[in-house]
């Protein structure tokens, strides 16, 4: 049996609320799929289940607020041999017909049963003129005159109950819409769980940074890079693109740090009991919201994505960070994280480190600023980069590798 945990959303995360099971018990699972929504500090975030099985129990309850860690439910792996048998119609040998196989037989016999029916009917010529006078179905009547004969009390009778039939109808009618308000409501109410106020969102972000910067020996370097050859690329890729369709340079810092992290796999890693080294580069970029402070959903793979994609993942993910509308696994896979200010933003950041990451690296605006390069002055596209590093997983040395290769697929925007 399979223990489903309530997942950790990041080091500021300590509990979370189970807002709505999206399976019950008896479904099967398959690796992706959204077991849940859980209601956090971050807003609401839909659960992925990472094991395929079957779904044996709800061990937590909606509107329970529980730790991170606690068993929210148990699944059974496929393939088990406790697994509940094959009900016994599906054993059998003999063959199965479908049931509109069965009535399109039968079709004809009925037909000819109506229509004898039909012409035995026996009706008091009143009965019959009321009957048309409120258009009653006479072969739906059942007769309580002379050998079964409709009379007229039988057609009061019919048209007081279709009289019910109508309130029964517009109680009916009242219900559905009475419940589609409720419905609305419910869907108001847990769009409010799931926008979190601006201060909620910068409590937690303070936690987290908090933690981060009383636990963790953070070490700071610089590196001013040249972007003229960058900015041209895009200039030249993006000519004859659609506004919807173009480039922008926080695509090239994506890839260019995921293939930095590359070449030094020792800063794309996480500090839990010791260095742990992840196999995956998924780049997290941090997203400021309107209404105040910061998320920081993940672009998986992003060392394997080409710049399109690149482009095409940050467009998506942006506005549904916003919205907050993310996966659990898009804030919690994160292996090293990008800070960039973009335009109008201050020259350099420095950015702290968010546990149990062991890097991040900021982009400041880009500017024309005077920058010689071979022995030659000029007025130049840089930008400021800053790296922070945990100096229990790695050195200077380790960090100024990284921001000279960061620094060398930036003057070959081609490469990557």
């Amino acid at each position: 049996m399979i223990k489903f945990l309530m997942p950790s959303l990041g080091a500021d995360m300590e509990d979370g609320t189970l807002v709505e099971w999206r399976k019950q018990p008896g479904d099967i699972l398959q690796r992706g799929d959204i077991i849940a929504d859980v209601d956090t500090q971050k807003g609401l975030i839909e659960i992925e289940v990472f094991d395929e099985g079957i779904l044996e129990k709800q061990v937590v309850k909606e509107g329970e607020k529980v730790p991170v860690g606690t068993v929210l439910a148990l699944i059974k792996p496929l393939g088990d041999s406790s697994k509940s048998p094959l009900p016994e119609a599906f054993k059998s040998s003999e063959p199965v017909f479908a049931s509109s196989d069965v009535i399109q037989e039968n079709k004809p016999e009925l037909r000819e049963e109506k229509t004898t029916k039909e012409q035995r009917i026996k009706i008091s010529p009143l009965a019959r003129k009321m009957a048309e006078e409120n258009h009653l179905d006479i072969s739906m009547i059942k007769g309580t005159g002379p050998e079964g004969a409709i009379v007229k009390v039988d057609i009061e009778n019919a048209i007081l109950n279709q009289g019910k039939e109508k309130v029964e109808k517009a109680e009916t009618a009242k219900m559905e819409v009475v419940e589609e308000k409720l419905q609305i409501e419910e869907k108001e109410e847990l769009e409010k769980i799931s926008s979190p106020s601006s201060e909620g969102i910068r409590l937690a972000v303070a936690a987290a940074m908090s933690k981060s910067n009383r636990e963790i020996p953070h070490y700071y370097l610089e590196k001013r890079i040249n972007l003229s050859r960058s900015m041209q690329w895009l200039k030249e890729t993006n000519k004859d693109r659609s506004v919807a369709q173009r480039l922008l340079p926080v695509s090239l810092f994506i890839k260019a740090t995921a293939k930095a992290l590359d070449d030094v796999p020792d800063l794309n890693a996480t500090w839990e009991n010791g260095l742990q080294r992840k196999n995956e580069i998924n780049v997290g970029l941090v997203v400021s919201l309107r209404t105040g402070g910061i998320m920081v959903p993940s672009i998986p793979s992003a060392d394997s994505k080409s710049i399109d994609e690149i482009m095409e993942a940050v467009n998506d993910i942006i506005p549904r960070a916003r919205a907050f509308k993310l996966r659990s696994s898009e804030i919690s896979q994160s292996t090293f994280t990008i800070t960039s200010l973009g335009d109008g933003g201050a020259e350099k950041v420095f950015g702290l480190i968010y546990p149990p990451q062991v890097g991040i690296v900021g982009f400041g605006e880009i500017s024309d600023q005077p920058f010689a390069e071979n022995g030659m002055l000029g007025i130049h596209p840089v930008v400021d980069v800053t790296l922070a590093a945990d100096h229990r997983a790695t050195d200077g040395l380790v960090g100024s590798k990284f921001l000279a290769a960061l620094n060398r697929y930036l003057q070959n925007p081609e490469s990557l």
